[in-house]
């Protein structure tokens, strides 16, 4: 590799370089923070540069979600430099630079073919509802998804020779691949030409080996090297591609779209850990509702969740798919105005046909006691445990929103106010609205708990008073009762899924 203190401003043989004037990226876009970083790298005589999804979105004109930055200077020597610096990784060492609760990760360049972005980090973080940050770590994964992780670590990471420098599986898949290299390397174990641009902090030019630049001008997704061989390599780059589509609005290259259909099948090898943190970011990153459709549409899908997949093509167009897109829609816009989120409800809404459909299958008598509702939640996580690690407390928190539903279609007395004050209770309250909207449940009694919500304690003591002596409320009168409720679960059943706790 180049020597650690190699001229930063040495012209590589294979870049084209486009200077400052002929590129939109300007400085002032950039984090402070990660300016930081690159002078810091430059003045102690390394070669520092933006790269990936960063230098993508400034060029596109887009504010970067976060700065990455790739160097010639190892990881201990990157932590030399900054005493706020953390080394992570376990199949190739990177350097984590925080200030605050910005991170700035660097990367030394990489030798041709190093593990695939993404395969030796943790995952992203996302913001919950109680505005704290998931880190995604495995010690919260379900008991059965920790040993489906247990025994893929296991024979990926212990089942070789710890002194080879690159190991791949039978299909092809990268398990290991722990060599550094040049930027004239680095580039090669980059996936998309449109996350491979370079902007050089030691003269502003961006450096393209690629035809990245014209990739990223004409909206066009199209992989480095054979895409077989990429797909092979890392399976993921499917679903990302899918969701830079989604993301960006991309359109997919022929030649980079084609293998899709027929190498699908092999995320069914990857780590159910990585595959939550993919859901995570085709769904909870602003651009859910656009995945949905895009997953579905390149049969990715069945891969990824086959039940939900199944119940879609089974069921096009009903109302639990109808209400899985809005609702998705809404946290889509929960996330462009910076609202939190949480994988409960996206995983309430993912599964809420399958659960439906599971509940279903018990006697109509039986559709809304919670115990009926709580085994087809279990029924469907099970179903999703061997491709997705949805971690526990997420199930849990999934749980104890449908346990909710038939407490909340038929509010008695002081249990309503009880029930008002369970931690649940606002994710639960939204599942609720949405299944109203699509009529699988009764719109008078959202409204009653909306005023409910709004109501003075006095005035919230009285409404649960005379709740309590109708014996059911406004909305279980206004539709009849009980009886009313099953009737409804029975046409929901000829539109194909039903729903919880009557809908």
């Amino acid at each position: 590799m180049n020597s650690p203190h190699a001229s930063s401003e040495a012209v590589p043989r294979l870049a084209r370089i486009i200077p400052r004037d002929s590129h939109p990226i300007s400085r002032s876009k950039i984090a402070p923070e990660a300016l930081r970083v690159l002078y810091r790298l430059r003045e102690a005589g390394f070669e520092a540069y933006l790269v990936g999804g960063c230098v993508r979105d400034l060029t596109l004109g887009l504010e970067p979600k976060d700065f990455d930055v790739a160097t010639n200077a190892l990881p201990e020597q990157v932590k030399r430099l900054f005493r706020n610096c953390r080394l992570v990784g376990r199949r190739f060492r990177l350097a984590h630079v925080f200030f605050g609760r910005e991170v700035i990760e660097v990367a030394t360049f990489r030798a041709s073919g190093a593990p695939p972005q993404g395969d030796e980090l943790p995952p992203e973080d996302v913001t919950l509802e109680d505005g704290s940050l998931e880190d995604a770590s495995l010690d919260d994964a379900p008991l059965e998804a920790e040993e489906a992780i247990e025994v893929e670590d296991s024979r990926d990471v212990h089942d070789f020779d710890e002194s080879l420098e690159r190991v791949v599986d039978q299909s092809g898949r990268i398990l290991r691949d722990n060599a550094y290299g040049t930027i004239d390397d680095d580039i090669w174990r980059r996936d998309f030409t449109c996350n491979a641009l370079y902007y050089n902090i030691a003269d502003f030019s961006v450096w393209d080996y690629c035809q990245g630049f014209e990739d990223v001008k004409a909206r066009r997704l199209r992989l480095i090297g054979d895409p077989e061989t990429r797909y092979r390599e890392d399976p993921v780059r499917m679903l990302r591609a899918a969701r830079f589509q989604a993301k960006l609005g991309f359109e997919i290259e022929p030649a980079t779209a084609e293998p899709i259909a027929n190498l699908s099948g092999l995320l069914a090898g990857v780590p159910p850990a990585r595959l939550f943190d993919e859901t995570l970011k085709l769904f909870l990153t602003g651009h859910g509702a656009e995945s949905y459709r895009v997953l579905l549409e390149r049969g990715l899908l069945d891969e990824l969740l086959p039940g939900v997949a199944a119940f879609a093509r089974k069921h096009p167009g009903s109302a639990p798919e109808r209400m899985l897109i809005q609702g998705l829609i809404n946290t889509d816009a929960r996330v462009r105005a910076d609202r939190p989120v949480t994988p409960s409800f996206l995983f309430a809404l993912l599964l809420y046909g399958p659960i439906g459909l599971a509940i279903e299958k018990r006697p109509k008598a039986e559709w809304h006691e919670i115990s009926t509702i709580l085994d087809a939640v279990d029924v469907a996580v099970r179903d999703i445990y061997s491709r997705v690690a949805v971690h526990r407390r997420f199930i849990l928190g999934m749980r104890d929103m449908f346990a909710l539903q038939p407490r909340l279609e038929v509010p008695k007395g002081r249990r309503a106010l009880r029930t008002l004050e369970h931690p649940r209770f606002r994710a639960a309250f939204d599942l609720l609205q949405l299944r109203a909207e699509f009529g699988m449940a009764d719109k008078a009694v959202v409204e009653w708990w909306t005023r409910l919500q709004t109501a003075s304690p006095e005035q919230r003591a009285t409404m649960s008073e005379a709740i309590g002596r109708t014996g059911g409320g406004e909305g279980r009168a206004s539709s009849g009762g009980r009886n009313s409720r099953r009737r409804r679960g029975g046409r929901r059943r000829g539109r194909g899924g039903g729903g919880p706790g009557g809908g």
